[in-house]
């Protein structure tokens, strides 16, 4: 009996002691999840690129190659060495009333705002706010400095740039690799001023042979050569500069198309002559169908063999389609405004595209506006010229929206450049011959055209990114760089006292800084892979 009892006992002894244990833990378990639940949540941010947002916990730095949308290999350790010139926020509409004194904010590539306190409570309701408007910021810090460190983020981003701003110096490039993706430039291209310099042109006359006879001034007689010696100076902006072989480099490959009017031939074959200068062969440049360029001929392909790339121009004066229509018993010339120009086949697939119009829009069939334009089968009466133009470039930003791969083609409009006629215009008479230098101020009958306003409407509207080329500010202060009397041959242009071109632009010249500002551009925007 006594030993059958000891083996009751001590089952029920284990027992025991086996439920104060499971009690003891269970017990400690509540409390440790009370305590989690109940303690500050650590905050997350999102950091925006292309705009995706992506989650940073803020134990650990960022590693951009993960979040970079190009897929290239671009690390923490590559920022370090990476020039930052300006970036593309996506705003969070609801977050700023959050936002109270965020300090050390850090931005995309490390750009430190000091000064500011965080509020916990912002990642959290910008998990809320989860969208963006779409709008570009700006961000400046007062006291102007940057710092590239190392990327952790401790805000929603969209939140910490609202209505700041960063100055960030530029520098020259030792890579195009080492190039962060920007939306726009902190300093501004468009002011400044034209200043002497003995380094310039980049090219002669002599050594390009790609300028044609209209554009050649000094080759036709012109004397006074310092209109080759200005150089364009950003006021706001460190000094950079043309470098044709990295720009061959951006290219190589691939195919640059300048598409529009005899202007913006002006520009491409300141182009050709800007990166012939860094050949060494000069047989290795060549038109692919054997072309010389001649003001006939709108189509052209240059290929430059070394860099397996193309320079090419087409051309198209309103880059929609000239047709013609029957009026009555006859047939007229009209502008369909409708559809774009029978020859876009050809700019597709290019990597850079260098769109303008503006030149002709002022001709006088355009500008009157009778019988001309065409919509459908329909040829309308009468149309303003500004609306008939607005409405031609919407069907371009059509055809660019449903043809152009913005994640291979960078897509440019040049804006309107200024003409410099006085005592009449192109065909009555108009002259700019006595123009030596630069004017001291703009003229002040120019302003800011009403198409480059249009373009400005139309652009903000498309859903492919495209990079306006603003010239016209600069330009309108060169009434000296226009061939004048001096774009024709001597021969041709004795005794000849009307018919003086104050449109185009002599080369070298004028054109060389338009690509200048291009290749600022491409260079600091890395679209060009």
């Amino acid at each position: 009996m006594e030993r059958q009892r000891s083996f009751a006992v001590k089952p029920t002894r284990f027992l025991v002691f086996t439920f104060t244990i499971s009690s003891f833990i269970i017990f400690l378990s509540f409390i440790s999840l009370w305590i989690v639940k109940n303690s500050p949540a650590r905050p997350e941010s999102f950091l925006f690129f292309n705009r995706t947002p992506v989650a940073v916990s803020f134990f650990r730095p960022v590693n951009l190659q993960t979040v970079n949308s190009f897929g290239r290999n671009f690390s923490r350790t590559d920022a370090n060495n990476t020039h930052l010139i300006d970036t593309h926020f996506r705003k969070s509409e609801n977050l700023s009333a959050h936002l109270k004194n965020p300090e050390n904010i850090t931005g995309y590539g490390g750009i430190s705002i000091p000064g500011e306190q965080r509020n916990e409570n912002a990642a959290e309701e910008g998990k809320k706010d989860g969208g963006a408007d779409g709008n570009t910021t700006a961000i400046r810090p007062s006291d102007g400095e940057t710092s590239i460190k190392e990327v952790e983020v401790q805000l929603p981003i969209s939140e910490m740039i609202k209505n700041k701003e960063v100055k960030i110096p530029l520098e020259k490039l030792e890579s195009p690799k080492k190039i962060v993706r920007n939306e726009s430039h902190r300093c501004d291209l468009t002011k400044g001023k034209w200043v002497f310099d003995e380094s310039n042109p980049l090219y002669s006359n002599g050594s390009c042979p790609f300028i044609d006879e209209g554009f050649d001034c000094e080759g036709n007689g012109r004397l006074d050569l310092n209109y080759k010696k200005f150089k364009w100076q950003p006021q706001d902006c460190d000094d950079y500069r043309f470098n044709a072989t990295k720009m061959l480099e951006l290219i190589r490959g691939k195919r640059i198309v300048f598409v529009g009017d005899s202007i913006n031939r002006n520009q491409w074959e300141s182009m050709l002559c800007m990166l012939f200068s860094a050949i060494k062969d000069p047989r290795k440049v060549y038109e692919t169908r054997g072309r010389r360029i001649t003001k006939k001929k709108g189509n052209y392909s240059f290929k430059f063999v070394d860099y397996k790339c193309t320079v090419e121009f087409y051309v198209s004066h309103f880059l929609v389609h000239e047709d013609k229509a029957r009026l009555g018993r006859r047939r007229i010339q009209t502008l369909r405004i409708d559809t774009i120009d029978r020859g876009s086949s050809r700019w597709r697939g290019a990597d850079v595209l260098v769109f303008n119009s503006a030149h002709w829009w002022s001709h006088y069939k355009t500008k009157s506006g009778i019988n001309y334009y065409q919509e459908r089968d329909q040829v309308l009466p009468r149309l303003d010229v500004n609306i008939a133009f607005k409405r031609a470039l919407t069907t371009w930003g059509a055809w660019v929206d449903k043809y152009i791969n913005s994640k291979k083609t960078r897509v440019f409009f040049r804006s309107s450049a200024p003409s410099h006629f006085r005592g009449g215009q192109w065909n009555s008479g108009g002259h700019c011959r006595e123009a030596t230098e630069p004017l001291n101020v703009t003229s002040s009958n120019l302003g800011y055209p009403e198409k480059n306003v249009i373009v400005e409407d139309v652009i903000s509207q498309m859903k492919t990114r495209v990079t306006l080329l603003n010239v016209t500010g600069l330009s309108d202060y060169r009434i000296d760089g226009h061939p004048s009397m001096y774009g024709k041959s001597v021969v041709n242009r004795q005794g000849s006292r009307g018919g003086e071109d104050c449109s185009h632009w002599c080369l070298p010249g004028v054109p060389d800084t338009w690509n200048e500002l291009l290749y600022f551009h491409l260079n600091y925007n890395e679209m060009v892979k």
